[in-house]
């Protein structure tokens, strides 16, 4: 449905060219919904908006049910292409009311509809993301998860090919971002409308998403379904922005890891060899701490130093042998700070990568900005 092959795009600024996308390439198949995850400043806008048309990438092509929309000596300019778009700001007219929103991209169009026809158009879209009944009313006196769907129903009005949003749940609190998500992803499953969603959140690209493109430095990192991302990431970058880990680096042996003053038993990449420098990637809700050994292997006495009660568990940050891992334990667990303690690192869920000598930030940092 979708096809992106070699997509380059720079920016010319003070300090001289930039390169924002470099060599990008993704296909999305017809229905599904492809996720470009990422940190600010890795190119997953850029890419977006080159998929709009709001931008034009010097380099690769764009094509969209067969037809190239950019590249090959062609561009076609945004309001040829058959796409609907959410911007994170939403962009919503306050100057109209909610109908005279939806009803706007039907009316600039080359073949603008009947009045009959616009009017149930409108109320189609309007029914889909739950705002009938509210067709005059000023769009400004709309909360922000009102607005928020009334940016939908517009991009949708048209019924479009490619349905385009650049983090467009980033202005809502905690709790409505959630319940706009659920919506969303069943809006889409749905409609089956092919989508491009642009976020930095990994919690909506994993709940979201068939398959997300983790971005760096405007290039794909790594591109997958969720579960294979977060379970098999190629590199410390994609596990640490794909769920929380702790990084222990080592020498690896056969069937393990030196580390945390003894061996962890482990899964091995491909691409690691006895003497090899690696990664361990230790998922926190992967690990089991207990007030008392069982023997199990991969089992490591230290020193807890901090239990913080978050409701569904408690966050964990454990002393091995002067190294801090981080672990979860049941939130009725009886855990005190400076409590010996045992964790285990089941096998099945300790994964060794390559170390390429990327570092994430230090985990007591972490913990004490998670803390406030």
């Amino acid at each position: 449905m979708l096809e992106v092959t070699g997509l380059g795009k720079t920016y010319t600024a003070e300090r001289g060219a930039v390169r924002a996308v470099q060599e990008v390439s993704f296909t999305v198949e017809d229905g599904r919904f492809f996720t470009l995850l990422g940190p600010s400043g890795c190119g997953k806008t850029t890419t977006l908006r080159c998929l709009a048309g709001l931008e034009r990438p010097e380099t690769g092509t764009i094509r969209l049910d067969g037809q190239t929309l950019s590249g090959e000596g062609r561009f076609v300019p945004t309001h040829q292409r058959d796409i609907g778009m959410v911007f994170q700001s939403y962009a919503i007219w306050p100057h109209m009311t909610v109908f005279q929103n939806v009803a706007f991209p039907l009316e600039v169009s080359g073949q603008a509809p009947g009045r009959a026809e616009t009017a149930r158009a409108v109320g189609e879209a309007l029914a889909l993301v739950g705002l009938e009944g509210l067709e005059g009313r000023p769009a400004p006196q709309l909360s922000g998860g009102q607005q928020q769907r009334l940016a939908l129903a517009r991009a949708l009005v048209r019924k479009p090919k490619l349905l385009l949003l650049d983090e467009p749940l980033s202005n809502l609190d905690a709790k409505l971002r959630q319940r706009m998500r659920i919506d969303l992803r069943e809006l889409q499953r749905r409609l089956e409308i092919t989508t491009v969603y642009v976020t930095h959140d990994q919690a909506e690209a994993l709940f979201l998403s068939h398959r997300v493109a983790v971005m760096r430095d405007g290039r794909v990192a790594q591109e997958g379904r969720p579960r294979d991302l977060y379970a098999s990431p190629s590199s410390p970058f994609v596990a640490d922005f794909v769920g929380d880990a702790t990084f222990l680096p080592g020498d690896v042996i056969e069937g393990g890891v030196r580390a945390l003053g003894g061996v962890v038993r482990c899964a091995l990449s491909e691409a690691l060899t006895p003497g090899a420098s690696a990664l361990l990637v230790l998922r926190p809700e992967r690990l089991v701490v207990r007030g008392s050994p069982l023997g199990a292997a991969n089992e490591f006495a230290g020193t807890l130093r901090v239990a913080a009660f978050l409701g569904d568990h408690l966050d964990c940050i454990v002393d091995i042998a002067g190294t801090t891992v981080r672990a979860r334990a049941h939130p009725t667990a009886d855990l005190r700070r400076e409590q010996r303690v045992w964790v285990e690192l089941p096998t099945e869920h300790c994964l060794a990568i390559p170390d390429d000598g990327w570092r994430p930030r230090a985990l007591a940092r972490s913990f004490e900005e998670d803390e406030g």
